[in-house]
């Protein structure tokens, strides 16, 4: 049997059997794939694997140093796959058994600093300052310095950002009704600096001829469609790049998203309040968030406390 129907037969049980989603299975299945190239590299299908194909797979998806995440999927579509090719009676043997987890060494979540948000951000605005890099890029950089700004000051998701309407933001307002997932909304609230460094984008893109009756974040030329996730992404890191931020390809709007969070339970906020402004559905989820922020604090205690080498007192 060929490795692409091996992987559709297990696609076509999970759906039948578990009623796995559309969405789901798309997912499964380009991951599964990956596992299939892998092995049709070496000429092999996927009912030919063997252990020692398997533990190679593995290292080479940590050699692309993608995510623990990612890793870790990709692990357990390729062992679902294989137990379901043997309780079929399709193989005779399962690569993925008895096969040690992978110890790849912690890296914390980079939480960006306070002061490395104020730095980006003035990047941000220095850029939408300069008037000799002509009239479009100035409104690039404009808009640029006031998604930043929003996000820092709503936290809320880049997708939730670059798909608010054009009326989302009334001149003046101080807060602002998002639609996040399941279609809940939620009031949001913004600072003085969100609110002009989103006027300041839209007396710029005016200027330039683009005018949007959709998209608060919309596209320079024309206004008709609106600012991607794709772009967001790209953008924050050439602006982390300019602003000398560490780690700059570690850098993305979820990072202003989280800073907004770190930096709120920093100075007193409560997990019920920061829940409710991200939109978490449940306080559990808010506190897996932010459990990076509690290990870091007992790293630091541990490293930095004066007492941390001193005995027990007698």
């Amino acid at each position: 049997m060929s490795s692409d129907a091996s992987v559709e037969l297990w696609l076509d049980a999970l759906s039948a059997e578990r009623g796995t989603a559309a969405s789901s299975l798309g997912v499964y299945r380009t991951s599964a794939r990956c596992w299939a190239d892998f092995l049709a590299a070496r000429g092999i299908t996927v009912e030919g694997a063997s252990r020692t194909d398997f533990n190679d797979y593995l290292a080479s998806l940590d050699a692309r140093q993608l995510s623990e995440a990612t890793i870790a999927h990709r692990r357990t579509v390729v062992r679902s796959l294989h137990r379901f090719l043997m309780a079929e009676d399709h193989v005779g043997h399962d690569p993925t058994s008895m096969v040690a987890a992978m110890k790849r060494p912690e890296r914390l979540p980079l939480v960006l600093t306070m002061a490395e948000v104020d730095k980006l951000l003035e990047t941000a605005h220095a850029l939408a300052r300069d008037g000799e890099v002509g009239l479009y890029r100035q409104a690039g950089y404009a808009r640029r310095a006031a998604l930043f700004e929003v996000l820092y000051a709503s936290g809320m998701r880049v997708s939730e950002a670059v798909n608010l309407p054009a009326a989302a933001i009334a001149p003046g307002a101080r807060s602002m009704i998002v639609k996040g997932k399941g279609g809940k909304e939620r009031l949001v609230m913004l600072h003085d600096r969100a609110v002009e460094a989103v006027e300041v984008w839209r007396e710029l893109a005016a200027a330039y001829g683009s005018v949007s009756d959709k998209w608060l974040f919309h596209a320079v030329r024309g206004g008709g469609a609106p600012l991607t996730r794709q772009s967001a992404l790209s953008e924050i890191k050439e602006a982390a790049v300019a602003a000398g931020i560490r780690n700059p390809d570690r850098v993305s709007p979820h990072k202003l998203r989280h800073a907004f969070a770190s930096h709120l339970l920093s100075n007193g906020a409560d997990l019920r309040s920061i829940q409710e402004m991200l939109g978490h559905a449940d306080l559990g989820t808010t506190e897996i968030y932010l459990h990076t922020d509690t290990r870091r604090t007992h790293g630091m205690v541990r490293d930095l406390h004066p007492l941390n080498d001193v005995g027990p007192a007698t």
